[in-house]
């Protein structure tokens, strides 16, 4: 879903306001864009139809005959919290407009207001609607992928692995992951587990590339005392730990090629030997595997034994990149920011449309890793209530940071060239962020000049002259 399927092509909208002048004036403007609009002059039956009736935004003044603007606000947002109000007023003060917003308002325009002003905040409203109930289907969209296997996802790539998953979890052969770095193998690996019937058992996940060589043989199948320097004591393996239920090896590609005959006769045998010591013991374990290498070249190459290769290739699964099921974006996004949000108790609602039409387009080379990490660091540094493009780091949007390198030569040697290092860097900052705040204006106007220099406060000449000056064209 985007937001063309969701934002109302002809939106019902009620105007709210005794002076049957304005209701007119409102009727007249947004019916000839396509708009359906109903006006009461009375905040009394106002709320009656803002609450039986099926509006996508309301139009309400503030001073009304028989009951102020205010309550009249508070009854609707009480009653039907998912309707967007704008409130339309000659009263329109700082204080009271903020009073407003804080009661539930999404914003205000001032009397008198022209076509234009009128029509670029009903459309901001609707816009912001669209975004917080394409938002809220996400959501509703995670609720209902809550299957078996704990993945996120709906894409073709996902639903057929889900399938595969579920359909061997119940056996006791072993399987080999294949998948880039970030891909999610572990938790492939995991609903395996979870799906299978050695569920209620350990689950124990080695990253073989994190135990040093020397380390590995007692790390997987455990010490006697004294076995080797620093062996103080008898230690059980992960072999013993994950007894019952399933062991975990990532990066399956990095054994050195002892412990991968050692390996091989563990799977063959059923059986370990613990370091320095002189009997073997029995473990049921369901070895899943994992690699972002292709281990059959290296089996070619001479450096992976062939008979391991096929012990552990019994059942092979692959696990797509990001960019393989760019569908899922979306979902998996709307996840981890409700997941971040709840553990540093954040507010933030979801993405605009923009800032998720950037990231379906991004690459991620780092794959869901890095997609949860680019939605953790998002989520810690937001100041909305919604993620923007704006806000997405520069790989991702494609923008060029400028970044400053300086040379032996280029620093200052004197406080006056100090001083005026610090002037032109202000001056650098500040130009770009002139040209961000330009850009914002005018995006939040539909590119309309007039109506951008009027939503900042500034004369439009003044405001053409700040376009010319950062570089920014209308088209």
């Amino acid at each position: 879903m985007t937001l063309e399927d969701i934002v109302p092509a002809s939106a019902h909208i009620l105007v709210i306001d005794d002076e049957k002048s304005v209701c007119i004036t409102c009727k007249r403007i947004l019916e000839s864009e396509g708009h359906h609009v109903d006006y009461v002059l009375t905040g009394i039956e106002g709320i009656r139809m803002a609450v039986e009736g099926e509006f996508d935004l309301v139009l309400l003044d503030l001073k009304m005959p028989d009951i102020s603007g205010m309550e009249v606000l508070e009854n609707i947002k009480s009653e039907r919290p998912e309707i967007f109000v704008i409130i339309i007023t000659g009263y329109a003060t700082i204080q009271t407009s903020i009073e407003a917003i804080k009661k539930g308002a999404f914003n205000y325009v001032p009397k008198p207001f022209t076509p234009e002003e009128l029509s670029v905040a009903v459309s901001n409203a609707l816009k912001s609607r669209a975004m917080q109930e394409e938002n809220v289907y996400l959501k509703q969209q995670l609720n209902q992928l809550r299957d078996k296997t704990g993945i996120v996802g709906k894409s073709k790539a996902i639903e057929d692995l889900k399938r595969q998953i579920l359909k061997i979890a119940y056996s006791n052969y072993t399987v080999m992951i294949y998948g880039e770095s970030g891909s999610g193998k572990e938790l492939v690996a995991q609903a395996i587990h979870h799906s299978s019937q050695r569920a209620d058992k350990p689950f124990v996940p080695v990253d073989v590339s994190s135990l040093a060589p020397t380390l590995l043989e007692s790390e997987l199948f455990g010490h006697v005392k004294g076995a080797f320097t620093g062996a103080l004591q008898k230690r059980s393996g992960y072999f013993v730990v994950a007894n019952g239920g399933t062991l975990f090896l990532d990066e399956i590609s990095n054994l050195s090629l002892e412990i991968q005959g050692k390996l091989l006769r563990a799977l063959e045998t059923k059986k370990i030997r613990p370091v320095g010591s002189e009997t073997t013991i029995e473990t049921d374990v369901r070895i899943v595997a994992a690699t972002n290498r292709d281990l059959y070249q290296l089996v070619e190459a001479g450096k992976y034994r062939e008979d391991l290769y096929y012990r552990l290739n019994v059942i092979p699964l692959t696990v797509p990149s990001l960019r393989e099921r760019a569908d899922d974006i979306p979902l998996l996004a709307m996840y981890f920011l409700r997941k971040a949000g709840e553990e540093d108790n954040r507010l933030v609602k979801g993405f605009t449309t923009s800032a998720m039409a950037k990231m379906m387009a991004y690459q991620w080379p780092g794959n869901v890793r890095e997609l949860k990490n680019v939605v953790e660091r998002l989520i810690a540094t937001a100041d909305s209530e919604f993620i923007d493009e704006k806000h997405l780091p520069a790989e991702i949007t494609g923008r060029t940071e400028s970044a400053i390198t300086l040379s032996t030569a280029d620093v200052p040697t004197t406080v006056d060239e100090l001083k005026n290092a610090k002037k032109v860097l202000k001056e650098a900052i500040y130009t770009q962020v002139e040209r961000e705040f330009v850009i914002k204006a005018l995006e939040s106007s539909n590119w309309n000049v007039s109506a951008a220099a009027k939503l900042v406060g500034m004369q439009r000449s003044n405001f053409h002259s700040l376009m010319r000056k950062t570089g920014v064209r209308k088209e």
